[in-house]
């Protein structure tokens, strides 16, 4: 064990950790918006995008490894992990959308691609306020309502996916239609990613109010 971990209470590097990667999976929610709103530069944004989930790989990396040293932590271990990996899936699909754009030359965004981007966000910054209150959970409602908030947004993404879709066929071109709906069910499992995390989020709460 390093000196920086002799130093910080371990409690704090877990949260300290937890919260960097909440900022990091919010600065990717932006780029993504800022993509969808403005398709330009597509290559460099997308890179970006592509650079920030290798930082979350990163933090998450950090947080197994720590996991690994630290005999008493301020969670359970499986709580942890599972929190870890929920947000760093949400980082993976969020790029894994934009490299299917890239791959697929989509050579313009929609209004589905930018509403549910937009859903993307507004689940990921009430994720982000909610891994906040976890150093110190004092009212566990505080964080509840914040996923509870998330859920109604991931129905939200359902019935934009479902629209999205029905425009979709409505046009003939097969190749079309198989990109966009591959890139749709993207952005929609993102959301669906957004709400696993908070599911993790409302069982530490629970567990730990």
């Amino acid at each position: 064990m390093g000196i920086r971990e002799w130093v910080i209470p371990q409690d704090k590097v877990f949260f300290d950790h937890f919260e960097r990667l909440s900022e990091v999976v919010m600065e990717a929610a932006n780029a993504l918006v800022a993509l969808v709103e403005d398709y330009t530069d597509v290559k460099s944004k997308i890179q970006n995008i592509e650079n920030l989930e290798h930082e979350g790989d990163r933090i998450t990396h950090e947080i197994y490894e720590q996991l690994n040293v630290t005999f008493i932590t301020p969670m359970e271990p499986q709580e942890i992990s599972r929190l870890a990996s929920a947000l760093d899936d949400i980082l993976d699909y969020i790029d894994g959308t934009t490299q299917k754009m890239f791959n697929y030359s989509i050579t313009e965004t929609d209004s589905h691609m930018r509403e549910l981007a937009k859903l993307i966000r507004l689940s990921v910054a009430e994720l982000q306020e909610a891994v906040r209150h976890i150093r110190s959970i004092k009212d566990p409602r505080l964080i509840e309502t914040r996923c509870i908030e998330v859920n109604r947004l991931e129905n939200l993404a359902d019935d934009v996916l479902a629209h999205a879709i029905m425009d979709l066929f409505k046009t003939q071109d097969a190749i079309t239609i198989i990109k966009l709906k591959d890139v749709y069910d993207y952005l929609e499992i993102a959301t669906d990613k957004c709400e696993d995390a908070a599911n993790v989020l409302s069982d530490i709460a629970i567990r730990h109010s």
